[in-house]
C-alpha cells in the first residue's frame, strides 16, 4: 500500500470513529478528525457522558461492525447556508464554528457512509468501508485537547487510533512503542541517577547528577576536539543582555512571551534565548580582512526559553537549553567548503554514536507566508541557493521541505535514526544573510572596501539535554565504554582481596579510566548483579587465584566472559577502546 492510499485509509477510519461514537453517544458533538503519521484521531465533546480508556473497546468494536457493512463513501456539497442549517439541526456546534471562522469556500464538502452517517469533510477516503482490513487498526488512548488549540476554549476528548496497511505493520509499530517505553530516558535516568527533576527548582530545569555530568562533559569535550582541528576558537558570553540586543536581532519579536525578562536596578534585561546576537558583537569588535575569513566561534552554553509547562518532559523538552553552538563568518565563495567541513564533523561524530546509517537531510526553506521571516527576498534567494548548491556539492541525501526554515534563514537539518528506528532532527547548518545586515557587520576585501559576511549557524548535537535524553534511549542505558559514567567495577570476593583491588584501581585512575571498587560485604554474585543493573561495561573479579597469578577475571555487561587477563593487558584494552570511541 502506498502512502497516499494509507492516508486515505487513516482519514476514513477517523470518519468511521465519529460514526461509531455518535451511534453509542448520540448527543456527542464532533470537532475535527484528521489522519496523522501513525493513524488518526478525533476531538469530541461528550457533554455529560463519561469517557475512559475502558470504553474504547466498545467504540472499536462498533467501528468494526461499520466496516463489515461495506458502506460506500460518497461525497456531496452544500452551500454555506445549507451546511450551517444542516449542522445546526444535528447540534454539531463545533462544525458550524469551523464554517464561520475558518472555511472560506462557498460550497462545503461532506462525506457519507451509505445512508447511515454524514460528516463535514473534504476527504480523501477509500471507496468503501470494506476496503479497510479489520485487524489493521486499533484505538490506542485518550487525551485532552482544547478546541482549535486555544486554552481559552473548551477541553475536548481526543481519541487516538493507530492504523497501518496490515496487521503485521500494526503489531510491529505497537512493539516499537513498547520498546520505547522500556527505554524511556526518564525511567533509566532515575534508575542510574543521571539527572534530577526537582519541583522546587522547576519544570524543564533538569539538574545533572555526577554520573550524568560525566556523560555531558564527555560529549562536550569530544565536540570541542572535533572543532579545534577545524579552525574554531572558543568564546564565552553572559547569560543575560539588554533588551535592545534582541530587538535589533529580531529575537524579541520572534520569541515574544517565551522570553525570560529580568529587571535590573536601572535597566531591563533578557535571559538569552539564542547565542547568535552575542557572537555578532564579538565579530563586530574586530577589524577583520578577507585574509582572516572564515572566522569561526564555538560556545557550548545554556540559553533559556519559557516553554509551556504542559509541553515539558525529562531532558527532551526543557527551559534551560545547552547548545553546542557555533557561528562562522565567511564569504559567499566559502559557503560550500564550510558546509563540507561541518558535514565532516557531523559524520564523524554520529559514526561514533552509532547513528550514521540511513540518515537524510531536510533542506528547510521559507513557506508561502513570508511575514514569518526576516530579511529581503533577494537575501533569501541567495541563501537558499547557496545551501542547496552546498548540499549537492557535498553529496548530501537531501529533500527540499517548504516552511521549515529558521526565521532568519534556510537550513540543512540532519535527520538521524536511533537504535529502534525512531527519527530525530539533531544537527543543523543554517545560512544567514539577515543578522550580518541587521548588525552592519563587515570585513575589508581585496579592494580595500567593506564587504558583508555571511553567517553560518551550526549545531552538531543540538541541545545537550535533549541529545542526552535521546542517547539514554538509543543505548537503553548501556553506554559504550567511552561514554559510560563508571567504566569498570572491581569486585573483590572478600575483604582480604581489597588491597589488590586498590592497587589496580590506582593504576587505572592514572590512565583516566573511571573505576570503582565494590568493597561491600555483599556476596560476589550480588556485587556482579548490582554492577550489571547499573550497566557498568566491565566487571573485574578478584579472588585468591587472581592475586596469585597477578590477573583479574573479566566479565562484560554484554554477557561476554573474557576469562583471566593480566593487569597491564586489561588496562591496555580499556585505554584503546576508550581512545577509539568504539
Amino acid at each position: 500500500m502506498d502512502n497516499e492510499q494509507l492516508h486515505k485509509q487513516r482519514h476514513s477510519l477517523s470518519h468511521i470513529l465519529a460514526q461509531a461514537v455518535l451511534t453509542i453517544y448520540p448527543d456527542a458533538k464532533l470537532g475535527i478528525g484528521p489522519a496523522i503519521d501513525n493513524g488518526f484521531y478525533y476531538d469530541i465533546d461528550f457533554g455529560g457522558a463519561e469517557m475512559n480508556e475502558e470504553r474504547l473497546v466498545e467504540i472499536e468494536n462498533k467501528m468494526r461492525e461499520i466496516i463489515k457493512k461495506d458502506l460506500d463513501f460518497k461525497k456531496s456539497e452544500m452551500s454555506r447556508a445549507d451546511a450551517v442549517n444542516f449542522l445546526n439541526e444535528k447540534h454539531q456546534d463545533y462544525k458550524v464554528d469551523l464554517i464561520n471562522t475558518q472555511i472560506k469556500d462557498n460550497e462545503i464538502g461532506f462525506y457519507s457512509t451509505g445512508n447511515e452517517f454524514v460528516d463535514m469533510c473534504e476527504g480523501p477516503h477509500v471507496e468503501s468501508t470494506g476496503d479497510i482490513k479489520l485487524d489493521s487498526f486499533k484505538l490506542s488512548h485518550l487525551a485532552g485537547a482544547y478546541w482549535k488549540g486555544d486554552e481559552k476554549n473548551k477541553m475536548l476528548t481526543r481519541i487516538y487510533g493507530l492504523a497501518f496497511a496490515t496487521k503485521e505493520d500494526l503489531d510491529k509499530y505497537v512493539e516499537l512503542q513498547e520498546e520505547a517505553k522500556r527505554r524511556d530516558h526518564r525511567i533509566i535516568g532515575q534508575k542510574l541517577k543521571l539527572f534530577t527533576i526537582s519541583e522546587l527548582v522547576g519544570a524543564g530545569l533538569p539538574l545533572m547528577q555526577p554520573k550524568g555530568m560525566i556523560i555531558r562533559k564527555t560529549i562536550e569535550d569530544y565536540l570541542w576536539d572535533l572543532h579545534k582541528k577545524k579552525g574554531y576558537s572558543r568564546v564565552w558570553t553572559p547569560h543575560i543582555a539588554k533588551e535592545a540586543l534582541y530587538e535589533k536581532s529580531g529575537h524579541a519579536e520572534k520569541f515574544g512571551d517565551e522570553l525570560f525578562r529580568v529587571q535590573g536596578k536601572d535597566e531591563k534585561f533578557i535571559m538569552k534565548p539564542m547565542n547568535c546576537p552575542h557572537h555578532m558583537q564579538i565579530f563586530a569588535d574586530n577589524q577583520f580582512s578577507y585574509k582572516d575569513m572564515p572566522v569561526r566561534y564555538f560556545e557550548p552554553t545554556t540559553v533559556y526559553r519559557d516553554e509551556k509547562s504542559g509541553q515539558l518532559g525529562g531532558l527532551t523538552r526543557v527551559r534551560s537549553i545547552t547548545q553546542d553552538d557555533g557561528h562562522l563568518f565567511c564569504r559567499m565563495s566559502q559557503i560550500k567548503q564550510e558546509v563540507a567541513t561541518i558535514t565532516d564533523v557531523i559524520k564523524e561524530f554520529y559514526s561514533k554514536i552509532g547513528m550514521i546509517t540511513d540518515y537524510w537531510v531536510s533542506l528547510s526553506v521559507r513557506g508561502e507566508d513570508k511575514s514569518k521571516y526576516l530579511g529581503t527576498d533577494e537575501n533569501w534567494k541567495l541563501a537558499e541557493e547557496a545551501l542547496e548548491e552546498a548540499a549537492k556539492a557535498n553529496d548530501l541525501p537531501y529533500r527540499r521541505v517548504e516552511g521549515e526554515a529558521a526565521f532568519y534563514g534556510p537550513k540543512l537539518d540532519f535527520m538521524f535514526k536511533d537504535a529502534i528506528g525512531r527519527e530525530w532532527q539533531l544537527s543543523t547548518i543554517q545560512c544567514d544573510f539577515n543578522l550580518p545586515e541587521r548588525f552592519d557587520l563587515s570585513f575589508i576585501n581585496e579592494k580595500g572596501e567593506k564587504e558583508r559576511p555571511v553567517v553560518i549557524h551550526r549545531a552538531i548535537s543540538g541541545s545537550l539535554e535533549r541529545f542526552m535524553g535521546i542517547l539514554i534511549e538509543h543505548y537503553a542505558g548501556n553506554f559504550p565504554l567511552w561514554l559510560a559514567p563508571v567504566q569498570v567495577m572491581l569486585v573483590p570476593i572478600g575483604e582480604k582481596h581489597i588491597p589488590y583491588a586498590k592497587e589496580l584501581e590506582q593504576k587505572m585512575l592514572d590512565k583516566d579510566i573511571r573505576v570503582n571498587i565494590d568493597d561491600s560485604s555483599e556476596r560476589m554474585q550480588n556485587k556482579i548483579r548490582q554492577a550489571s543493573e547499573q550497566k557498568i561495561p566491565y566487571m573485574l573479579i578478584i579472588g585468591d587465584k587472581e592475586i596469585e597469578k597477578n590477573v583479574v577475571a573479566v566479565r562484560m555487561q554484554s554477557g561476554n566472559d573474557l576469562g583471566l587477563m593480566y593487569q597491564d593487558e586489561i588496562i591496555e584494552r580499556l585505554v584503546k577502546e576508550i581512545e577509539e570511541k568504539r
